[in-house]
């Protein structure tokens, strides 16, 4: 058994598309615009790696987990990268938003940021 798909809430599925591969630079591993279908996978990954589905919150119940999991201010997921600060400093050039710089607890560096489409991302240091 293995992971195949994981999804988060997206207000608009298109536009996260376009920031998820063209900002944070993930590989489209699906897109069928007419269904409103976007699925991504990891840079230079293959196309049996998990997928990460840019879910329509068009659902009340998807809409309002999003909006909860938003205002709480909680991260809706959380992607590994080799060095925090440099990602950070990426990112912050090209316009994210981030709620702080890269800080260090007992679990690590990371840093979290708004994606723009409804969630809070928080990057981890592997």
């Amino acid at each position: 058994m293995r992971i195949k798909m994981c999804s988060i809430h997206v207000k608009d599925p298109a536009a996260a598309h376009a920031f998820y591969t063209g900002t944070l630079g993930f590989d489209t591993l699906m897109a069928m615009p007419d269904y409103n279908l976007f699925i991504i996978k990891d840079p230079g990954a293959s196309d049996s790696s998990v997928g990460l589905l840019l879910e329509p919150s068009d659902n009340p119940i998807g809409a309002d987990y999003m909006y909860a999991v938003y205002q709480a201010g909680l991260p809706a997921i959380v992607f590994g990268v080799p060095d925090v600060q440099a990602e950070y400093d990426r990112l912050v050039a090209a316009g994210v938003t981030f709620k702080s710089p890269p800080a260090e607890d007992p679990s690590g560096i990371s840093a979290v940021f708004d994606d723009g489409c409804g969630n809070y991302v928080q990057l981890h240091q592997d």
